[in-house]
């Protein structure tokens, strides 16, 4: 019986309950320098990676037309996608009617071979 937790009808509401958990305190000054320091060095360290980057001025310039480019792409893509997806629903429904009619030819078989045994209920 000790470990029967017994709800408590006494507590209030929880209107504030992201309230509780905001950190009120201000940030020291060492804590501030070394984020804005952290900061900076990775800002160094994005500008000297786009640095490395070749031919940024072509790549720019030649922007528009690769998007034109990959959007007609994109659109064949997806008329490709119609065809495959069509061949599919043939060869799945074409696979589909053969075991059907096998079914049914073989329960027509099996019905027109079943001697008949008429049972009376009285």
């Amino acid at each position: 019986m000790a470990d029967l937790n017994v709800p408590n009808l006494n507590i209030k509401s929880d209107k504030y309950i992201l309230k509780k958990k905001l950190n009120l305190r201000r940030k020291s000054k060492k804590r501030l320098f070394t984020e804005s320091f952290f900061l900076f060095i990775f800002s160094i360290f994005l500008v000297y990676l786009n640095y490395l980057i070749p031919n940024k001025k072509l790549l720019l310039q030649n922007l528009p037309i690769t998007i034109n480019k990959s959007f007609l792409l994109f659109i064949d893509l997806f008329s490709y996608l119609y065809e495959i997806f069509l061949v599919i629903f043939i060869f799945a429904s074409s696979f589909t009617a053969l075991i059907l009619m096998v079914g049914s030819f073989n329960r027509l078989f099996r019905v027109s071979k079943r001697k008949s045994k008429q049972i009376n209920y009285k």
